[in-house]
């Protein structure tokens, strides 16, 4: 096998360009600085303007934001009612939260295989796993294309299920005209850096029910409340309070907040320039034998929070690791999402082993995530693509071009 190097010796670029950035500017940094001079850094009322407006973006009734996207999930999951003996179905395909979530809560996640050509869990697949064991399905919006909310809310329903879209990818999408998390029981939001939005660390619960916005505020502080209603015993005095469950300090800070409200008020902005990269890339890699582009449903609207490219291992000379390092002899840093979580070594001591999902294995093997963030400029774009380019010539099989 070859071995990767600078096709035609000299890079496409001089300085790196990463996978994945934020866009701060000076908006964001005085919305920070003005919490950091007010008398609140934490449970003060950004938190409440945060969770109106998210409300207002999304058309969900309630949002709970909480520290990351992480306890999100964990905080779903609780308000699910999961618990020990359960089972909850996820895909293999995300980061390893979207199965531990199960885990905290004593339950076993279930693997379901994805669909091959967009990479989102299979809804047939969450079909035949479903026993009376299952309470709750944790579908992930992969890249940031909605999962098949139709058909997983149906079975959800027939069956008696919560579902919760995990959507640390989603925000910006639309699914059928409606916004990706006014649909399902719950989702999960994540705010991370590398997101289309960011708090720096931070996450959020949407839904439209109010039995479960009761539950997320209280598993996102200790369990614990002064809300009247909610008291078991007459309170003593003003300051009284319970904790009736047993919950986590989940909070985020009001620093967090005011970044992150002003960031809300790029989405637009954001949404529109990575849906412009991803067609660039989209019509250039198209036209590549070499590789393979996700296929979107026509009812996902997506704001696309990862591009990943699938090579075509008949068509080329060298495997995904080695493509990887010629992309980055090219000054093009890359990663791969995701390892399937069951492949980890602690999962291979709950009795995990390798073969249980087949499409998402072979997946693993073949992908590769470009850059995609806002503040790619169109030189960016068109460097990433002409690098792919010349490494799918230079090591394609005889008879291909580009």
């Amino acid at each position: 096998m070859d071995k990767p190097a600078v096709c035609g010796g000299i890079p496409v670029r001089e300085k790196k360009i990463y996978y994945g950035h934020q866009y701060i500017d000076e908006a964001d940094i005085q919305a920070v600085v003005e919490v950091l001079r007010s008398d609140a850094l934490t449970c003060g009322p950004k938190i409440q303007e945060l969770e109106d407006k998210l409300c207002r973006i999304t058309g969900a009734k309630y949002a709970v934001v909480c520290s990351n996207g992480t306890a999100a999930l964990h905080m779903a999951c609780q308000a699910a009612g999961v618990g020990e003996g359960d089972e909850v179905i996820t895909t293999p395909i995300t980061f390893a939260a979207s199965a531990n979530c199960a885990l905290y809560c004593g339950a076993r996640p279930v693997f379901a295989d994805i669909n091959e050509e967009t990479w989102n869990i299979d809804p047939e697949q969450v079909r035949v796993l479903t026993t009376q064991r299952t309470r709750a399905v944790v579908a992930v919006d992969f890249t940031g294309q909605s999962v098949e909310l139709d058909p997983l809310l149906a079975h959800c329903r027939e069956k008696n299920l919560v579902l919760i879209e995990d959507g640390a990818h989603v925000i910006g999408t639309r699914y059928k005209d409606r916004c990706n998390g006014s649909i399902a029981d719950m989702t999960t939001l994540s705010f991370h850096p590398v997101k289309t939005v960011t708090s720096g660390e931070g996450g959020a619960v949407l839904t439209n029910s109010e039995a479960y916005y009761k539950k997320l505020l209280l598993y996102r502080a200790h369990g614990i409340t002064r809300d009247r209603g909610q008291l078991v015993h007459k309170p003593d005095g003003p300051w009284y309070y319970e904790q009736l469950t047993l919950g986590m300090n989940y909070r985020m800070t009001d620093i967090q907040a005011a970044l992150l409200i002003s960031q809300l008020d790029k989405l637009p902005m954001f949404s529109r320039r990575r849906k412009e990269i991803v067609r660039a890339y989209d019509e250039a890699f198209g036209k590549l034998p070499q590789v393979i582009v996700q296929r979107e449903i026509p009812e996902s609207d997506t704001t696309r929070h990862l591009y990943i490219l699938r090579l075509n291992p008949d068509r080329l000379r060298i495997d995904r690791r080695a493509f990887f390092e010629a992309l980055d002899a090219e000054n093009v840093c890359c990663n791969v999402h995701y390892i399937p979580t069951y492949y980890f070594p602690y999962y291979e001591k709950l009795g995990y082993a390798r073969g249980l999902c087949p499409k998402a294995e072979k997946l693993y093997e073949e992908i590769i995530s470009l850059p995609l963030y806002y503040a790619m400029t169109d030189q960016d774009v068109q460097d990433v693509i002409r690098a792919v380019e010349r490494i799918a010539l230079y090591y394609g099989v005889q008879g291909t071009s580009i």
